[in-house]
């Protein structure tokens, strides 16, 4: 929808991030820079001109400049003069996004997480990258969604309300013109009808799973009230029904929205634990020279 904006460019995810953020600590050096964005598949993708990105890098520029060259860089080349980035795994980046980019406005889209679930437990192995902390149950998903909810809210209380708008998923299905004027006003973006047209133009062939793309703004696609077992609500509700009701959403047992249990506590402390583990891995691998010879150059 916000890609249809006639001054803003959003595309695919990115997932580069991190990785340049990590290769390029401090000031860059432009050549290097380059040649680390050769062997991005998403750079790639994304047809972005790379001697275009060059002009515009200099010696010394922090690392989240040199980032937002990139996407300059797509925007620019279809006529636009701002540019987003949708990528579910930067939740588990927030503080870095917060440094790189110190004036950007963040979007926090919350789904309910039972329905949300449904729709993550059902994608095809491969998808995405499975951590350490990758969920792979009703319950595991719950540790994610409420550590990357609550993070989003740290995120907004430290920006403060111009820079962080909160939106509940379900709001922008029922009433997509009300959310998306909404938008645009805290985005500071003319509202536009043809963002409603999105469906009509969205390319799916390369993503089987998610072929819903193709429909307009449509209530019900998932209902953990049917696609859940019992049992998987129940994990859920104890996981992470205080931060459900906290968001306005009907508990299947209220009793759930006083805490987790200390079972789930223990549960969401080994998940958290994990995900750090597998970041500060990550890291470490990208600094080493490791990352450049299991990314050869592509472009």
């Amino acid at each position: 929808m916000l890609d249809r904006n006639s001054r803003l460019a959003v595309p695919d995810e990115s997932y580069f991030v991190p990785q340049l953020a990590d290769r390029h600590r401090g000031g860059i050096e432009v050549e290097r820079f380059v040649d680390d964005l050769r062997r991005i598949g998403t750079v790639r993708e994304w047809e972005v001109d790379l001697d275009d990105v060059r002009g515009r890098l200099r010696p010394g520029m922090p690392v989240g400049e040199a980032v937002c060259a990139v996407y300059e860089t797509y925007a620019a080349a279809r006529g636009k003069p701002r540019w987003g980035d949708k990528t579910p795994m930067y939740m588990q980046y927030l503080p870095l996004l917060e440094r790189l980019f110190p004036s950007a406005l963040y979007l926090h889209l919350v789904r309910d997480g039972r329905d949300a679930a449904t729709s993550y437990l059902q994608m095809p192995s491969g998808i995405v990258t499975e951590s350490w902390g990758h969920p792979t149950s009703a319950g595991g998903f719950a540790c994610q969604w409420r550590t990357e909810v609550e993070s989003a809210q740290a995120l907004g209380r430290r920006v403060g309300p111009a820079r962080y708008r909160e939106l509940r998923y379900e709001e922008l299905v029922d009433s997509p013109t009300d959310a998306l004027e909404q938008v645009c006003s805290f985005a500071g973006l003319p509202w536009e009808p043809e963002m409603l047209g999105y469906a009509e133009e969205v390319d799916v062939s390369a993503r089987p799973h998610q072929q819903n793309l193709k429909r307009p703004p449509t209530s019900g696609l998932r209902n953990w009230r049917t696609e859940l077992s019992s049992a998987d609500v129940v994990e859920f509700e104890d996981l992470a029904g205080d931060v459900l009701a906290s968001l306005g959403y009907e508990l299947a047992d209220p009793a759930y929205g006083a805490g987790p249990s200390p079972r789930g506590r223990a549960k969401l402390a080994a998940y958290r634990a994990k995900t750090r583990a597998w970041r500060t891995t990550g890291s470490l691998v990208r600094r080493s020279p490791f990352w450049g010879r299991r990314h050869p150059p592509l472009v």
